[in-house]
């Protein structure tokens, strides 16, 4: 029983540090996109919460702060397949929560939580509900979401291995009509991005997470210890591989694939570390702590990443400059009796969200920060400058 309680403990202390998060970011130009582009589910979604709660930063991240919750839960009942002891399946959670690109998906409006959830959703009803229920749940992942064009990929071979014909039709079928429906786009000439796009996963996992979970997958095909989890991720994270050769691949697209073999890899490192004499075991703690150090580290940035404008000469050169500003900027605004201007369509787009429309009444027009150039609108975080601007009302008379 007591398990149960830190796990309430872990989603607990993971909810609240989210929810506070909400306060420091800005909405980005791809959520303002995302937001007042064409239609979509996530869109509907999002725009349901801000009905509900209003338009405000907590309403926008809300559901993805539930679907990350939602997907904790799920990834430590599925945990219950692959690992025996309790102890392993919380460590489990807390190396899944967090996680870099765990983290992102779960504050910034986008498809990779939906699709992280998707998938944890549809290995649990598989694996511990009844295969008869997922097959209604793959016809509605291909309506609202176009990534989960690998799910489908991915179970025509995992379909081909064990024999699955009514499967293997279902996911073909799937396949066809997504491909129909996004097309599969190639351009340009052949360019080389495989380093890119290893580098790009070594980010969202961390590299030593990020290698042992390749290391998992490569391992248990050696072994034949071959399952629903690991054609999903290795299927997906081959496909990815082979794109990198041809061209820039959007490794966002494909890393919620790659991280939902976390129980595979804790399933392999707790076999090992198990199997060896105690004397034995110190190389396996030292680099699960090493991993965890780097966790919790990341974490810190993400949580004081505002601090980190005191020791950049340029405050572009943040991780989160484009998800800054746009709130601070538009109550500024507020309090000069400004409620629309002109300027530069990112800014415009985000500044919308925020009630500052777009007119010809003001320009607002910004200024390189470090320049001399006298301006009447600033926003400065830890009393560090990082945004400065001129407003002018337009006479058109």
């Amino acid at each position: 029983m007591m398990h149960r309680y830190i796990l309430f403990l872990i989603i607990g202390v993971d909810a609240t540090i989210l929810l506070l998060q909400t306060n420091e970011l800005s909405i980005s130009y791809y959520e303002a996109s995302l937001l007042y582009g064409n239609f979509s589910f996530l869109q509907a979604i999002v725009k349901s919460s801000l009905t509900i709660f209003g338009q405000n930063d907590f309403a926008l991240r809300l559901p993805m702060i539930v679907l990350h919750l939602l997907s904790v839960i799920l990834m430590y009942e599925i945990s219950k397949k692959y690992l025996d002891n309790t102890r392993d399946r919380l460590w489990l959670v807390v190396v899944f929560i967090l996680l870099p690109g765990v983290i992102s998906s779960a504050l910034l409006v986008n498809s990779a939580g939906l699709v992280i959830f998707g998938l944890l959703l549809f290995v649990y009803i598989y694996n511990n509900i009844s295969k008869n229920f997922t097959y209604p749940l793959l016809i509605i992942f291909s309506i609202i979401d176009g990534r989960f064009l690998y799910l489908f990929l991915s179970l025509i071979i995992f379909s081909k291995y064990t024999k699955d014909t009514s499967y293997l039709i279902l996911n073909g079928l799937l396949s066809i009509y997504l491909l129909y429906m996004y097309g599969f786009d190639v351009p340009g000439l052949p360019k080389g991005h495989f380093l890119d796009s290893m580098g790009v996963y070594s980010a969202i996992f961390t590299p030593i997470i990020f290698i042992y979970l390749v290391y998992t997958l490569y391992r248990r095909y050696l072994t034949k210890k071959i399952d629903l989890l690991w054609f999903i991720s290795s299927v997906t994270f081959i496909i990815s591989l082979i794109l990198s050769f041809r061209q820039r691949v959007s490794v966002e697209i494909f890393a919620p694939y790659l991280i939902i073999a976390l129980p595979l890899a804790a399933k392999t490192f707790s076999s090992s570390y198990k199997v060896r004499l105690k004397m034995f075991r110190k190389g396996y703690k030292f680099t699960f702590i090493l991993s965890l150090l780097f966790l919790v580290l990341n974490s810190l940035f993400v949580i004081f990443n505002k601090e980190l404008y005191l020791i950049l000469d340029k405050p572009q050169n943040h991780f989160v400059y484009n998800m800054h500003i746009a709130k601070e900027l538009s109550e500024e605004l507020k309090s000069k009796n400004i409620t629309c201007v002109n300027t530069e369509s990112k800014m415009s787009k985000r500044l919308k969200f925020y009630g500052i429309k777009k007119c010809d009444t003001y320009l607002l027009i910004e200024n390189d920060v470090g320049t001399n150039n006298i301006s009447n609108v600033t926003i400065s975080y830890k009393n560090k400058l990082i945004y400065s601007a001129n407003v002018t009302k337009i006479n058109n008379k």
